[in-house]
Formats: C-alpha cells, sequence, structure tokens
C-alpha cells in the first residue's frame, strides 16, 4: 500500500518556522493502528488523516502518543494541501471530526478556522503544576488543559519544565501565557502525556486562551505569539461560543509512504 505524505510548516510564513505537521490523504480509512503506527513513524506532535465525504472531509489527528480530539495546526496543514496542492475548489472547507464541524475559509494565503471556544474555569494551582514549571503562576485556569497565567513575557521565556512533574497532572497538557511586548499575548504549550513535550505551535490552545484574553481585556481581536523555539504567529478573534484562529503556512516536503 502507497500513500500520499505531505509536510506542512503551520503558521509560518516561511519554512523552518511554525509548527511541522504531517497530512496524509486517504480513500478510505485505515486502522486506528496504522493511522497511530504512520503518527509515531513521522514522530511529528501532530499527524493529520482525512477522508472525503459528500461535500465535507472527515479529519483524524494522531501524536506519536494517541489520537486527540481537536487540533489546530495539523488542521491547517491539511486545509494548506487541499486548497494549494490537490485543489480544492472553493474557499470555503468543511471538516467534521471528533470536535463536530470545523470551517476553514481562505483569503490570500491567509487561512481561517473556525473552532469551538473552550472558556477555562479558574481553579487552585496545583502543587505538581508549579514544581513541573518551577514557578508560582498568578492565576490558574482548566478546561482540559491547565492554563497558568504569568505576569510577563520574560516569565514565559523563563520557564524550564519537569516534564515528570507537569506529566502526573490529569490535563491533557499544559498552556503558560503572559501579556507580550510585541504582541497582545503569548504562550508556550507542553503536551508530555502525547509524547510531545513543547509544541510549537498549538492552535487549540488558543480555543482556551482567546476566551480568557476576551474576559481580561474585552478586546475581541488579538495578535498572539506562541515563543517556542520555532515560533509562531497566531491572528485571533472572538465570537461567543467559536473562535476564529488565522495563520499562514508552507509545504516542506511531499513524498510517499510504503506499508507492504
Amino acid at each position: 500500500m502507497k500513500l500520499d505524505i505531505y509536510q506542512v510548516d503551520a503558521f509560518a510564513d516561511r519554512i523552518f518556522d511554525g509548527n511541522p505537521a504531517a497530512v496524509v490523504p486517504l480513500k478510505k480509512w485505515l486502522s486506528h493502528a496504522q493511522m497511530q503506527s504512520i503518527a509515531q513513524e513521522n514522530n511529528l506532535s501532530e499527524t493529520a488523516f482525512f477522508c472525503k465525504s459528500d461535500d465535507h472531509y472527515q479529519i483524524k489527528w494522531f501524536t506519536p502518543g494517541g489520537e486527540v480530539k481537536l487540533c489546530g495546526h495539523a488542521t491547517l496543514a491539511t486545509a494548506y494541501v487541499l486548497f494549494n496542492i490537490l485543489n480544492h475548489k472553493t474557499n470555503n472547507i468543511m471538516f467534521n471530526s471528533l470536535s463536530g464541524k470545523l470551517n476553514v475559509q481562505k483569503c490570500g494565503d491567509l487561512m481561517t478556522m473556525n473552532f469551538p471556544s473552550q472558556n477555562p474555569k479558574k481553579c487552585n494551582i496545583p502543587k505538581a503544576l508549579e514544581l513541573g514549571l518551577g514557578a508560582r503562576p498568578k492565576e490558574c485556569y482548566f478546561n482540559e488543559d491547565y492554563v497558568a497565567v504569568f505576569e510577563n513575557e520574560k516569565n514565559i521565556i523563563d520557564i524550564e519544565p519537569n516534564y515528570q512533574k507537569l506529566v502526573s497532572l490529569k490535563s491533557r497538557g499544559i498552556i503558560v501565557t503572559a501579556p507580550g511586548i510585541k504582541y497582545d499575548f503569548v504562550s508556550r504549550a507542553f503536551f508530555p502525556k502525547y509524547g510531545v513535550l513543547e509544541d510549537p505551535v498549538t492552535g487549540s490552545a488558543h480555543t482556551k486562551l482567546i476566551p480568557y484574553w476576551f474576559e481580561r481585556t474585552g478586546n475581541v481581536k488579538f495578535h498572539a505569539k506562541q515563543i517556542s523555539k520555532r515560533g509562531g504567529e497566531l491572528f485571533c478573534e472572538y465570537n461567543k461560543n467559536r473562535v476564529l484562529i488565522s495563520g499562514f503556512a508552507r509545504l516542506y516536503l511531499k513524498g510517499k509512504i510504503q506499508i507492504y
């Protein structure tokens, strides 16, 4: 069996920036075990698989450690492949996923994802979170991930995670955020349970960050930066129960998977 594969740098306007995702188009679904093995072999933070279904596409996302319910950068990468390589005929794509229907629109090079808002609720600061980050946040919130809020951008840059402590938390991952210097806010994100220590740019994290920063500032539009080593820019908008997350993407490679 041979499969096409594309690797796309998402939330980047040039290669070697942003978050690399693998994209594998399918005519019919592989088994869960096969998709997981491919994701493990790719060893990227996410591999997206998609199938055409009537007027929309079914999409699934796998980290090296397991399937996830929502992934932003791999959705952006998949939309890039459909729009720019596989000749999708309109400027609008509808994906059906474990998180419901996800729409992506193209305007020039910029692609905008319409995702469900996941408003995090204030919570106590777990000791394992403080020990795992090596610093105590000002506030802590939770919705599937912990969102740890710090005073300034330098606090975020200075974090050196202890992943053994963080992996003990009962959460998908840990997101840290603070006001930015050049950007409205900055963030980093860690997902050690899924084999992703630090994710370069995390679209799904912004389904929690955007409603938090809306509640804090009253603004509905944000220019955000995830300040990982690779880094990536996101153009965000709060729309009540939905969030709009926009970014650029660039193709790094295309190839073939051979499964005997």
